[in-house]
């Protein structure tokens, strides 16, 4: 069987300098600081594999050191390559440069699976959901970051006519290329069609202010930060917002064998070498770089 690969646009960040661009020395401790606190209130603490999506140069990972096993999925190899000069290699970390339509990982495989900053690139939110569901085995914990649209300083230039788009209609905002914003609802709608369970919300982000962040150090904001998250349980007026969810579904059972799973045709046997995955069900071949299962394009 072949499947179709009628793949959306994909945001590509192979070749930027993301992490020096965005992340260090940006002005984005305080971000940083809540992203951890919010991870460790929602991530289960031990686990045998989790599934790190949209990974990027592995600035969260070190947090899931409670698990056997991390597989670190995105797009760029480039940023993988980063991730895997922060963290070593072995048998603990897998490097996999995949799109997250089509995540190249058997049924089931998963304890847990992670994606923050990444689902708000995606423009079909459903396939990728349905495809974290797939990964994951029954029972198995997500925990989801996305953009919120529904966020205060959204409302008041609403309100103020600074802004065009209407944070409470409920469809996403495209407001840059690949760049969404989601209504809450509109979110969790997605994640019960895909048969998750939320358990569990976070608003994250309040004091993403450039006065405050100015003149106040990112420690206390942060502090200040965790102590109204939980206020998610009732409202989503942050910039960004954490889910925990369960999946619901019970797929087939994971097999004691099978990791990878074949792009083209979902086969899960494979002959490999240090350099090559070949699926023997279709007999399309993968390229293995320096550590980094290579699963962008098949190589004939």
């Amino acid at each position: 069987m072949t499947l179709s690969r009628e793949t959306p646009p994909i945001c590509d960040y192979e070749g930027s300098n993301y992490c020096t661009d965005f992340w260090e020395g940006r002005g984005r401790e305080y971000e940083d600081l809540v992203e951890r606190i919010a991870l460790r209130r929602l991530l289960p603490p031990t686990g045998q594999r989790l599934l790190e999506i949209g990974a990027g140069f592995g600035r969260l990972t070190p947090m899931y050191n409670g698990f056997e096993q991390v597989v670190l999925l995105d797009y760029s190899k480039s940023q993988l390559r980063q991730a895997q000069a922060r963290l070593g290699r072995g048998d603990r970390y897998t490097y996999v440069a995949a799109d997250f339509y089509h995540p190249p990982l058997a049924d089931s495989l998963f304890d847990a699976a992670t994606m923050i900053r990444t689902i708000h690139h995606a423009q079909d939110v459903p396939l990728v959901l349905r495809q974290v569901r797939r990964v994951l085995a029954p029972a198995g914990t997500f925990i989801l970051e996305f953009a919120n649209k529904r966020h205060l300083k959204a409302i008041l230039r609403y309100w103020l006519r600074r802004q065009t788009w209407n944070p409470f209609d409920p469809e996403p905002v495209e407001f840059v290329e690949l760049n969404f914003d989601f209504h809450p609802r509109w979110m969790a709608e997605r994640l019960r069609e895909a048969d998750f369970t939320i358990e569990r919300r976070l608003t994250v982000s309040h004091f993403r202010v450039p006065l405050l962040k100015r003149c106040l150090p990112a420690r206390l904001l942060a502090a200040a930060d965790g102590l109204v998250q939980w206020t998610g349980r009732w409202w989503q007026l942050s910039p960004s917002v954490f889910i925990r969810a369960r999946q619901d579904k019970l797929g087939p059972p994971p097999s004691p064998t099978a990791f990878f799973r074949c792009p083209r045709c979902t086969g899960t046997d494979w002959h490999s070498t240090e350099s090559l995955l070949t699926c023997r069900t279709c007999g399309a071949r993968w390229a293995v770089d320096d550590g980094i299962y290579d699963f962008k394009a098949p190589l004939d």
